[in-house]
């Protein structure tokens, strides 16, 4: 009998938009719509960010303006509800508590993982990591619980997730990152994402 499992998902790019190529197309602001499928170091990428969002005077609530406009990815919702009446699931995501709410709400408030930023006047000074590679040391803490854990996703900063988890899918990922990890299942379809966890339930 296998244990009981736990879900991990990433959030962006898997259940909804990317934030920042919002941002971007928006703005205006090319250079935004680098992400985490371009950058594998999440420090240098926000950084950048930062540096972007200062030079064209972008605040807090400019961001949280687009972000209120997105919805989740087409059948995200009816994934996830599926899913979370088979077994426990945990968004596991580098984005950041102030980004994220209306997003989950979209998503009927799933468990979510995520960083912090900080802000001063509506300015975004920095951010505070919850914990380097909080994905990775996520599911190994989930592991010493004894739960047996399925992870999908599909950026860079997922991969240590997925190589952690006891199975791991990518999930709409571009062709550059399944061609640097093809020991992982690619899928790009909810039903057939849900159908191979499912699978791996019984």
């Amino acid at each position: 009998m296998k244990k009981q499992a736990i879900v991990t998902l990433d959030m962006e790019g898997v259940l909804t938009p990317e934030i920042w190529i919002a941002v971007a197309e928006k703005t205006g602001i090319p250079a935004l719509r680098r992400t985490t499928r371009d950058e594998p170091d999440y420090d240098k990428l926000m950084s950048g960010r930062l540096q972007i969002l200062d030079q064209h005077g972008l605040k807090l609530k400019d961001i949280q303006n687009v972000i209120g406009s997105l919805d989740a990815l087409p059948g995200a919702r009816a994934f996830l509800d599926e899913l979370r009446a088979l077994a426990q699931v945990v968004i596991l995501s580098d984005t950041f508590e102030q980004f994220a709410a209306p997003l989950m709400a979209r998503l009927n408030w799933p468990a979510l993982f995520c960083h912090r930023l900080t802000v001063e006047n509506d300015r975004i000074t920095g951010y505070k990591i919850r914990l380097a590679d909080q994905k990775q040391r996520a599911v190994a803490a989930f592991k010493s619980l004894n739960y047996r854990v399925i992870a999908a996703g599909d950026s860079f900063n997922d991969t240590t997730m997925l190589v952690e988890a006891d199975v791991g899918f990518l999930f709409h990922a571009p062709a550059n990152i399944k061609t640097q990890f093809p020991q992982f299942r690619a899928i790009d379809d909810y039903g057939v994402l849900l159908d191979a966890i499912k699978a791996e339930l019984t």
